[in-house]
């Protein structure tokens, strides 16, 4: 079930074509896949697929995952929403730290974590990520400054450390990742 606060956001159309060669709609609905929590946001995967796959209208699989990972697999392109909320106010940094390590290690990305002094979710991956505020207030964290940005604002992520923090209630997020070969 997508997020509580963008569950009408959260919608799904992909096109395709039928037996005829005509076009239809081939899915209609909310995320493929998704991994949230209560407090700490989550993953919502729309599509992930190799570019040269992509325009195969015949093929009519929902190419959502059903269990999110963070990066893209190798020469796949990631498309998902993401939602990033608040820390639970009066929780202590060390609880949200390991709270971050648990999620990082669910979407198969411990390892992409970095200074956590910083921000408890820094993280670097090995792709180009375009990403785009839906709603919501937010900032992107970088290692030595920190940027706001308002809904309808673009973001390339060009593989460097980065972390997002939502201000005042959660932050909708739709981002297209590309893995470094394809970039």
């Amino acid at each position: 079930m997508p997020h509580p606060a963008f569950a009408d956001a959260m919608r799904r159309i992909v096109t395709g074509d039928n037996a005829s060669g005509r076009s239809i709609v081939v899915v209609d609905g909310g995320p493929a896949g998704e991994m949230g929590a209560p407090g700490l946001g989550g993953l919502y995967e729309i599509w992930h697929e190799a570019l040269n796959d992509a325009l195969d209208a015949k093929d009519a699989c929902d190419r959502g995952e059903q269990t999110p990972l963070l990066s893209p697999a190798d020469g796949k392109v990631k498309v998902r929403w993401f939602v990033i909320e608040p820390p639970p106010a009066g929780a202590p940094p060390e609880a949200i730290r390991a709270a971050a390590r648990e999620r990082f290690r669910a979407f198969g990305a411990e390892h992409e974590l970095r200074d956590q002094g910083r921000h408890p979710a820094m993280h670097q991956t090995a792709t180009l990520d375009i990403i785009c505020l839906i709603s919501g207030d937010a900032s992107l964290v970088l290692d030595d400054s920190e940027t706001r940005v308002k809904p309808g604002q673009i973001v390339i992520q060009r593989g460097t450390s980065h972390a997002w923090t939502a201000h005042g209630g959660p932050a909708l997020f739709l981002a297209v990742l590309i893995d470094r070969e394809l970039a």
